[in-house]
């Protein structure tokens, strides 16, 4: 094989040569492009609480327990009950001091999938303690 390139014409070796110098950066702008537009699942999370308090339909659920960042809840959907919890991490600001367990809070979940739902997000609360909202 050596010898296939020295009877290419020195034209021909700077024409593959390039040609593989393309393909080589074509490739890494293709999978930078790949890399970067991958979501985080902080940003699908934020998402997801976006296209829920836009969308989704509200519900009276009762809030059962608050541990740490988390945030347990239960609700009723057409005569199903529903039990969740949220991960209020990045929300965690919003919350007000007083909110205890058994309070009375609003849901809003997705009327396809019920137990898809929130308490809580950047653009509403359902919390009733505190500010009004």
């Amino acid at each position: 094989m050596p010898g296939a390139l020295a009877s290419l014409s020195t034209a021909e070796t700077v024409t593959l040569i390039l040609a593989g110098v393309l393909v080589v950066l074509v490739a890494l702008i293709g999978y930078r492009a790949w890399k970067f537009s991958r979501i985080t699942p902080a940003e699908r999370e934020r998402r997801r609480r976006r296209a829920l308090a836009a969308f989704g339909k509200m519900a009276d659920a009762t809030l059962v327990e608050l541990r740490g960042e988390m945030l347990f809840y239960s609700y009723d959907v057409r005569g199903v009950e529903y039990t969740a919890c949220q991960d209020i991490g990045p929300l965690k600001a919003m919350l007000p001091p007083e909110l205890v367990a058994a309070a009375p809070v609003s849901v809003k979940y997705d009327p396809r999938n019920p137990a898809n739902s929130i308490v809580l997000a950047e653009q509403w609360s359902g919390l009733r303690v505190g500010k009004p909202h």
